[in-house]
Parts: C-alpha cells; sequence; structure tokens
C-alpha cells in the first residue's frame, strides 16, 4: 500500500477511534499526522478556502455571497476551552450524519462528495475517512487561543 493510501486508512481510524477532545501530542505532531496534515491542507485549499478563506478565518471570495457567514475555523478549539472536538469535526466535514445540534445544513456534504468514483465497500469508505481525518488535522494546525 503506498504512503498516501496508509495515511488516509490511518486517519479514518484516528478521528473515528478518538474521544473526540484529546489534544495533540508531540508524536502526533509527526509521521502519519504530518501526512494527513499535508493532504488535509491540500484539501482544504480546493474545498473549503473559497467559503472559509485561506486562512480559515471565514472570508473566503465567496462568503458575502452566502446567506450566513461561514465559521472563523481557526477558533474552534478556543470557543471550546481549548479542546479541540476531533469527532465532532469530522461529522460536521463529512454531513452524511445528521447533528441535530448544528441545525440546517449550510455547507456541502463533503463525506458524499469525496465517495463519488470510489469502490462502495470498506475500502471506499477508508479513503474517505481518511481524507476527512485530514481535513481535521489540518484545521487542528490552524487552531489559535
Amino acid at each position: 500500500m503506498n504512503r498516501r493510501l496508509f495515511a488516509l486508512a490511518m486517519g479514518s481510524l484516528l478521528v473515528w477511534a478518538s474521544t473526540g477532545c484529546a489534544p495533540v501530542t508531540p508524536q502526533e505532531e509527526s509521521g502519519i499526522h504530518v501526512d494527513l496534515q499535508r493532504m488535509g491542507r491540500e484539501d482544504y485549499i480546493q474545498y473549503c478556502a473559497s467559503c472559509h478563506g485561506a486562512d480559515g478565518r471565514g472570508r473566503g471570495p465567496v462568503a458575502p455571497a452566502l446567506k450566513v457567514a461561514p465559521a472563523d475555523l481557526t477558533g474552534i478549539a478556543a470557543r471550546r476551552g481549548g479542546a479541540f472536538p476531533r469527532t465532532e469535526i469530522a461529522y460536521v466535514i463529512d454531513g452524511r450524519f445528521e447533528l441535530s445540534v448544528h441545525g440546517t445544513r449550510d455547507m456541502p456534504i463533503w463525506g458524499r462528495k469525496f465517495r463519488e468514483g470510489l469502490p462502495q465497500n470498506e475500502t471506499g469508505e477508508a479513503l474517505v475517512r481518511g481524507r476527512i481525518a485530514g481535513l481535521v488535522e489540518y484545521l487542528m494546525s490552524i487552531q489559535e487561543p
């Protein structure tokens, strides 16, 4: 298995097995997390920056045209007392699972979009989760106090 596929598969395990609010440890900043973060940044720039901005502050070029202003993604942990809720953020990005606490869904359902063209089996699902894990890792890396 190539390194990218391995990183995506491991990422899916990390996100869905996490407790949701674990802090990032120094060990997580190396190895697989660095790969996930890099891939997540690439996906972020391609899919998220137009609304949330290249810096994640919610001021992307499309933001003024939206009915609801995009969230400032750099303050997710700060809004939650310093803990970054990995699992919650993964579910919000994915969008295929309803989170009634978030009300109506204004952003695309990325889990469905990322699934396009992949095998409709566990491998395809693992790849989707890995991609979402990359986005989560990247969002963790841009958090501000």
